[in-house]
């Protein structure tokens, strides 16, 4: 039996021929990602294990984008611990406030990670860059303290999900919605620890911010991965961001797969997760009169150029519905320099939205956007668990950045459609 896009990357870099599901190995790391919340408990047990310096400081990268800029005493300790000990071991990869980005977009606009890759980070999303081929997965801050060490990790070879993607999505139908629809299809446990590889001819109609979009969103359905097979558009992104040598991997015509989803993209309508988990997904066409009292556009999963450009091209020359709080979170300092340059961000002003440095902060209810009591928000996040962005009795609705603008100029649940 062949193998899939996955396990030949697992396969490669435990240096053996072939690999099965089920089979644990030792994987060779090409890179080791932390964040302000995550890196403090690895660097303790780095230090609990005995360990003199990283195994490589440019396959280390730490990114503080949580709580930052710090909100309180505490999350600026955290950041001091984190700040110091990458400094002490000269990390090539850290990126502080006024560098910095949301780590799941920062890291491939770096060019720091290419097809290929084995990519191990203590975030849940750090499956995002599946989107160029690469095998990348959360883990704990354990296991990440021993990649820093050992620049190696243990995994459980995943079984695989096929999705065979077909035809072109309609008109404000994006990575976000057909991610979404995907995750109502199959339930937030219908692939998991299992890798979700997506191939097929639909592809070539999907963006690479798409593409990033649904690989992030992976771990909603329980994925140990997402990845996609690598084509032009993926080995341009590369080629633009990245001076480093990759390699593509394609699955074996036999290789197995635990189940294998048809899906014609053509037929996806804008799609919006409900309370309380992403897998509670509605059509555009099958949404009335929710009222939403704030949005957020932005985050790991839709802060990125083509999203911010989405979101302006609904918004530009109207208003704010009175009373909707509209907070816009570009994920890198280099997209909020580009969003500035092309008028976005005076677009989202005049409209009477809030812009603001890259942060993880409303999406976790860190701080920057926290709902209160039977609030309700729509946004461009990743999860809408009960109490996800502030108080228990609040709800998340979660959406693309089109629905999201339409919203906001509406002040309840829309279509970007009716705008």
């Amino acid at each position: 039996m062949g193998m899939t896009m996955t396990q030949k990357i697992l396969a490669d870099h435990a240096g053996v021929d072939k690999v099965r599901p089920g089979q644990f190995i030792e994987a060779d790391l090409d890179m080791v990602l932390g964040n302000d919340i995550t890196t403090p408990v690895a660097i303790k047990e780095f230090k609990k294990m005995g360990a003199d310096r990283v195994f490589d400081k440019g396959k280390i990268s730490i990114v503080p984008d949580h709580f930052t800029p710090n909100k309180d005493i505490k999350t600026a300790e955290q950041c001091k611990c984190v700040r110091e000990f990458a400094y002490k071991e000269d990390i090539d990869n850290y990126f502080e406030v006024g560098e910095m980005g949301i780590e799941h977009a920062l890291l491939p606009e770096k060019g720091l990670v290419v097809a290929g890759d084995v990519v191990i980070g203590a975030d849940s999303h750090t499956c995002t860059y599946g989107a160029l081929g690469a095998f990348s997965t959360g883990v704990g801050s354990t296991d990440m303290a021993a990649g820093m060490a050992k620049g190696k990790c243990w995994f459980k070879v995943p079984s695989a999900i096929k999705f065979v993607l077909s035809g072109k999505p309609q008109k404000w139908v994006s990575g976000k919605d057909i991610i979404l629809h995907i995750i109502g299809m199959i339930g937030v446990d219908g692939a998991l620890y299992k890798s979700m590889e997506f191939v097929g001819d639909g592809i070539k109609h999907l963006s690479i911010d798409d593409r990033f979009s649904m690989a992030n969103m992976a771990i909603e359905a329980g994925g140990k991965n997402g990845i996609f097979i690598v084509d032009d558009i993926t080995k341009e992104y590369i080629k633009e961001h990245s001076k480093r040598k990759y390699k593509t991997y394609s699955p074996d015509e036999d290789a197995e797969y635990e189940k294998v989803y048809q899906i014609d993209l053509s037929t996806i309508r804008p799609t919006v997760s409900f309370p309380h988990l992403p897998e509670n997904t509605h059509t555009i066409d099958n949404i009335e009169d929710i009222k939403i009292d704030q949005v957020v556009i932005g985050s790991c999963t839709n802060g990125r150029i083509s999203d911010l450009r989405e979101a302006a091209k609904v918004m530009k020359g109207k208003k704010v519905y009175k009373g909707v709080r509209t907070i816009i979170f570009p994920a890198t300092q280099k997209i909020y320099l580009q969003a500035l340059k092309e008028g976005l961000i005076e677009t989202f002003i005049k409209a009477g939205a809030v812009v603001s440095t890259p942060t993880c902060g409303p999406c976790l209810g860190g701080h920057m956007g926290i709902l209160a009591k039977e609030e309700r928000a729509i946004a461009t996040t990743n999860r809408n668990f009960v109490g996800r962005m502030g108080h228990p009795e609040s709800e998340v609705y979660l959406s693309s950045p089109a629905v999201a603008a339409a919203s906001a100029i509406t002040g309840e649940i829309t279509s970007p459609e009716d705008i």
